[in-house]
């Protein structure tokens, strides 16, 4: 836009990828953004952005921002760049594809993308795959496994067929009792006004119940009861619960004789049958440290209390074997008959997008060659590209071993570049340190960023990028109200930042790919538009923002429900499937066709726990979103990056508050301010995940980094297991 000496507000729309995607309006003056404000419609509900929203202005004009392209001209990670062109830096990367293509095979470059900073034109993956895939023997190695929920996206396409499962928030005022299973959307968000709607049903005496390791902002703000639970047993006390149902007679046995397959094969396992030990709440409480009576109280309230809505938080299904989790709460869920209900809830992922509306996408993607040439990878449902495109190669949480061994290790190319869209992955893949030797292996990183991060400092050329108030784009909320914005451009990219879809377009050119974009950005959203069902293009161009008034609560599967002859499910049966012949056939070791639980590695009662005796989860925080707004004053100022621990603990090690400790394993160490606490059970650290990697000429982490300490070995199922992991702690 052009400057102007009156101040314009621009209502846009946050794209920080913490759970929410609120409205934002930004004060523009002379071209500069002079203040960032949140949604104060006063006609329609308001969707309010959160602190890092509110924080934006600080990371635009952040002084550490990019100004132009960087080549690396020392070791990978000594932070040793020289500022290029874009013409050298765009020049050098064509050149390095061409050569890498032609000497090792299109499979041997990786487009590794996340959630940040993303719309439906400058996404974070569909323009590149487009450029890999329309290359001259091209086509590239895409990796599968969501960091966020891949647990529960297995079990959700395992159970229903597919993912779109979560009721919109609002008809948690249809509830009696709601569950909050290790989740803490007060900090999380998980869709905006997550928070405000849970606040109502408390207000209404919706009996809410909290279970979770930490005494979290959530519990303490909503719940009425709280119930601490050991990381990684949450499978345990499920399936005792079911325990409870069905010897006391508790289940919905019309619901599952209707709506279900292989309950019996289920029951078999809960009572016993199968191997001999019923899965009792006794069972469970050595398991989970819940008393016995404390589960059997909540199966029963579970059980009775209709509509209930069970919503599972994804941490615990980040865990060795999170699968199993997330399948048992589903089949608790229909053993309540609460699936399909409004009030209730199917027991999937507490997050996720909503498939309401309809939205068109960017450029079209040719398909992947490399996909077609090597086969589905064992552990993953062969319906996987029904909630998300493409089904990808390697496991990103194997992906580190993938490129450290190559052909050598078993994997179908040896990989030779990496190309990193709105992604930290240096600090975010587990396992810290084995992916810097994994760096190391490649000829070529390239990652397009806005700071030097962990990341940048490893990489080969580092590209600046627009953050989305210097580009346009379109994107969906999926708050209530659900809304469609549109984010105009509101000020020039600062200094040589440029947008992902120019970086794509020029690198095209100097590959010779014809036709690889013949719109212009605002052709383009048109286009998406076009295909979307916002009535009025005109009217979200000038307003930004179309929120879509739903007559009522969205209810994923009430249609099964309500009328299973013409709506079956999407499983192969057409029906709920407790038990799975897909997982069955597809014989993957520890990932049995029914829910069960099954003890993690490197659980306190692994060998492991003598050496290192505390268990390590790995939370969000206000403060960040992952990794973005790490460096943002206000929010370093509001929550400083320490690791937690029970009073308890501490004192057994002479630990006081504040002191610098030493958190180590076997695959990394760190020194980090503690915080003590009496919110956590004894024998569990926090450890809050995003905060950038820092190591000192030791190679000790002095910032904090979660997954020095992570493990790289993803759940039968592909989930990245961030909360399963030992530690151990003393005083530095």
């Amino acid at each position: 836009m052009s400057k102007s000496s009156t101040e314009n507000v621009i209502t846009t729309t946050c794209a920080a990828h913490c759970g929410g995607g609120c409205p934002l309006k930004a004060h523009v003056k002379d071209g500069v953004i002079t203040r960032i404000e949140a949604d104060d419609d006063s006609d329609n509900t308001q969707v309010r952005a959160c602190l890092r929203g509110r924080s934006w202005r600080q990371r635009i004009y952040h002084p550490d921002r990019l100004k132009q392209p960087m080549k690396r001209v020392g070791p990978r990670g000594s932070g040793q760049f020289e500022p290029i062109s874009w013409d050298e830096a765009l020049d050098t990367i064509a050149s390095e594809i061409k050569r890498i293509i032609d000497t090792h095979g299109p499979a041997s470059i990786v487009h590794w993308v996340s959630g940040g900073d993303q719309g439906m034109l400058h996404d974070t993956w569909r323009r590149m795959s487009r450029l890999f895939c329309m290359m001259e023997g091209g086509g590239y190695t895409r990796p599968w496994g969501l960091h966020s929920y891949e647990g529960g996206i297995f079990a959700e396409l395992t159970c229903f067929g597919m993912g779109w499962t979560a009721h919109t928030r609002d008809d948690f005022l249809n509830s009696k009792l709601i569950i909050m299973w290790g989740w803490d959307p007060a900090t999380t968000i998980q869709d905006s006004n997550t928070a405000w709607y849970l606040a109502q049903a408390k207000e209404a005496g919706v009996k809410i119940i909290s279970v979770d390791p930490r005494f979290t902002v959530s519990t303490a703000t909503f719940a009425n009861h709280w119930i601490p639970i050991r990381p990684g047993s949450d499978t345990a006390m499920l399936v005792a619960m079911a325990n409870v149902m069905v010897t006391e007679n508790l289940q919905d046995q019309a619901f599952l004789d209707k709506f279900t397959v292989g309950f019996d094969a289920f029951k078999d396992y809960i009572l016993g049958n199968e191997d001999g030990v019923a899965k009792t709440p006794e069972w469970a409480s050595e398991i989970t440290r819940i008393p016995a009576d404390t589960i059997r109280k909540l199966a029963r309230e579970y059980a009775t209390t209709k509509p209930a809505a069970l919503i599972t938080g994804i941490g615990p299904g980040r865990t060795a074997y999170g699968e199993q989790y997330h399948r048992a709460a589903i089949t608790l869920a229909a053993m309540t008959g609460n699936i399909g209900k409004p009030g209730g809830s199917c027991g999937g992922k507490s997050w996720g997008p909503h498939a309401l509306g309809r939205m068109g996408s960017g450029p079209k993607i040719p398909p992947n060659p490399v996909d077609q040439t090597i086969p589905n990878p064992e552990g993953k449902l062969p319906n996987r590209n029904y909630y998300i495109y493409g089904y990808g190669i390697i496991n990103v949480f194997r992906l580190t071993d993938a490129i450290i061994k190559g052909k050598s290790g078993g994997y179908s190319a040896d990989y030779k570049l990496l190309w990193i869209t709105n992604a930290n992955p240096l600090n975010q893949w587990p396992n810290t340190n084995k992916t810097i030797e994994a760096f190391n292996k490649l000829d070529l990183v390239v990652t397009e960023e806005q700071f030097m991060t962990p990341t940048a400092q490893y990489a080969d050329i580092v590209l600046p990028s627009t953050t989305f108030f210097e580009r346009a784009d379109i994107t969906m909320g999926a708050a209530v109200p659900v809304f469609y914005a549109y984010r105009n451009k509101i000020i020039e990219p600062i200094d040589e930042a440029r947008t992902p879809m120019d970086v794509a377009t020029e690198l095209a050119e100097r590959l010779n790919l014809e036709g690889f974009n013949d719109k212009t950005d605002e052709e383009w959203l048109d286009a998406i538009l076009e295909k979307s069902t916002v009535p009025d293009h005109e009217a979200i161009k000038k307003d930004g923002i179309y929120k879509i008034d739903l007559p009522e609560p969205n209810v994923p599967f009430r249609a099964q429900i309500e009328d299973p002859e013409n709506n079956p499910f999407y499983t192969p049966s057409g029906k709920i499937e407790i038990y799975s012949q897909t997982i069955a056939d597809m014989n993957v070791p520890d990932c049995p066709p029914i829910p069960k639980y099954i003890e993690p590695w490197e659980s306190p009662n692994d060998p492991l726990a003598k050496k290192y005796p505390l268990q390590l989860i790995t939370t969000h925080t206000r403060r960040r979103a992952h990794t973005q707004f790490d460096n943002v004053p206000w929010l370093r100022e509001l929550d400083p990056h320490s690791i937690k621990i029970n009073v308890i603990d501490a004192e057994a090690r002479g630990i006081k508050d504040g002191d610098l400790v030493r958190v180590f394993n076997d695959r990394g160490t760190m020194i980090i301010p503690v915080k003590l606490i009496e919110t956590i059970i004894p024998g569990v650290v926090d450890l809050p995940q995003g905060a950038w990697f820092d190591p000192d000429e030791n190679g000790i982490d002095r910032g904090g980094c979660a997954n020095v300490l992570s493990i790289d070995r993803p759940s039968p199922g592909g989930a990245l297991p961030s909360n399963t992991g030992l530690v151990q702690i003393e005083k530095a």
